[in-house]
């Protein structure tokens, strides 16, 4: 993973700054595409339940997604914010429907596997 890219500890202090406590907080810092996060929540964090929160244009995506690895997902999206380059990000969502269409017919495992996570536990093992 990209030393540069740190999404999920900006999502955590956020989090945190709103009130969760940090231990109740996990962060997969190699969930590099929808696909892997959500394959890796199946089989780093044993999870058959999630809700996911995104752009409403990216939630479609990441609920079929879930749907294909067999879990239980809700969508919530974030709100409908008018952000600069969004053409961009659409002709992207467009070809990214296409590739996790195959990769959910396929199944390929996640690039990044590792240690298993007790989910019921301490968030703050995954901190980074």
């Amino acid at each position: 993973m990209a030393d540069d890219y740190d999404e999920v500890n900006v999502m955590k202090n956020y989090l945190i700054e709103n009130g969760i406590p940090s231990e109740d907080i996990f962060m997969d810092h190699n969930g590099i595409s929808s696909y892997d996060s959500i394959y890796r929540a199946k089989k780093i964090y044993n999870v058959n339940k999630i809700v996911i929160v995104t752009q409403k244009y990216h939630l479609y995506r990441s609920l079929y997604i879930a749907k294909k690895l067999d879990i239980d997902a809700y969508g919530i999206s974030s709100v409908d914010n008018e952000y600069s380059g969004q053409t961009k990000r659409d002709m992207r969502e467009f070809l990214a429907r296409i590739k996790d269409f195959f990769k959910c017919i396929i199944k390929p495992e996640s690039k990044y596997l590792g240690e298993v996570y007790n989910i019921n536990g301490n968030g703050d093992k995954t901190n980074k």
